[in-house]
Parts: structure tokens; sequence; C-alpha cells
């Protein structure tokens, strides 16, 4: 593998954030499960109550595209978690519990079994560029070295809402990691 991992996904709660909009979140119920690939809006009070308007990542993205309103179903701030990047730390084995969402050590590309469609991070010189998508599975090119194809997110998710080929990008498999 070329260049350093990249630093895993770390789930923090929603009540620690001031802003949602627009992060990645994760919701669920200790000890019954967890629900990613979602995307929150600010928190709203409702009485004595918090809440965190969540959508999925489809329809967040056709919002932001065609500015469009779209139903958001509140979930209580308390079952919402918020993935940050953690930054400076390098991806390593996490202990499993129940009590929250487990942590996500990036997959070198290589090891994956399937990674179309899946979050990929793409390693360049100076750091590393999240937000991707792979369009292909892993195959060998022209001059037999082993890449995929990968695209932006919103690109991806366009693909899916307007039929709109996303522009790719080949990436040698050696700077892929899977999410």
């Amino acid at each position: 593998m070329t260049g350093s991992p990249p630093a895993p996904i770390v789930p923090v709660p929603a009540a620690s954030q001031s802003t949602l909009r627009g992060h990645r979140v994760i919701v669920g119920v200790p000890g019954l499960g967890w629900r990613g690939d979602l995307r929150a809006d600010d928190a709203v009070v409702r009485g004595s109550r918090t809440f965190v308007p969540v959508i999925t990542e489809q329809d967040y993205y056709r919002a932001e595209t065609d500015d469009l309103e779209v139903f958001a179903p509140l979930v209580p701030i308390d079952r919402v978690w918020v993935e940050q990047v953690a930054e400076g730390c390098s991806p390593m084995l996490v202990t499993i519990t129940l009590d929250a969402p487990p942590q996500r050590a990036p997959l070198p590309a290589s090891l994956a079994t399937n990674i179309t469609g899946a979050r990929v991070v793409r390693g360049v010189p100076d750091g590393h560029i999240r937000g991707l998508r792979a369009v292909t599975e892993i195959y060998d090119n022209d001059s037999g070295a082993a890449c995929a194809r990968v695209c932006d997110e919103a690109e991806w998710y366009a693909w899916a809402l307007t039929g709109t080929t996303p522009a790719t990008v080949e990436v040698a498999v050696d700077l892929l990691w899977v999410e």
C-alpha cells in the first residue's frame, strides 16, 4: 500500500455538536442496531425534547441539487451520532460494544470483496480525498495495473436521480481504501 492509510471514522453524539446540517450521521438504539448513509439538518426543539431531522444521502443530494425541501423524520438527538474523521489517528482495530455505533477503520480496497457503490478514500500526495464512491470493481487497466474508477459522491447520487453518467477517474488500487 502506498502512502499512509486514512484516519478512521469515529461516531460522536450529535448533542456534542453545535451544527449538524449536511453532516453524515448514524442513527440507532444502543443494543439494538445502527443505520448509516444518512445526513442531518440542524437540531430542532419540540416542547422539552430535541430532535434531529434525518434523511437518506440520496434525498440530501436531491434536495441540495434541485433546491427542494424533502420530508425529514425527526429522530431524538440521543439516538443520533455524527461521523467524524479521527484526524491524527491511524486506523486501528476497534473493540465493538453495543453502546454506540462502531468506529470504522478504512480497509485497503485490494482486500475488499466488492467495492462498486462503496464509499472510498483516495490517497493523494498531500493526504486523502473523501466523499467518493467506487463505480467499478477492481480491474487491470491497459498497463496491467490494478485500478478502480471512482466519482464524487454528489455525482454518484445524481446518476441515480437524473441518469447522468458521472465523471470518473481511474485510481490505482494501492491508493484506494473502502470506508
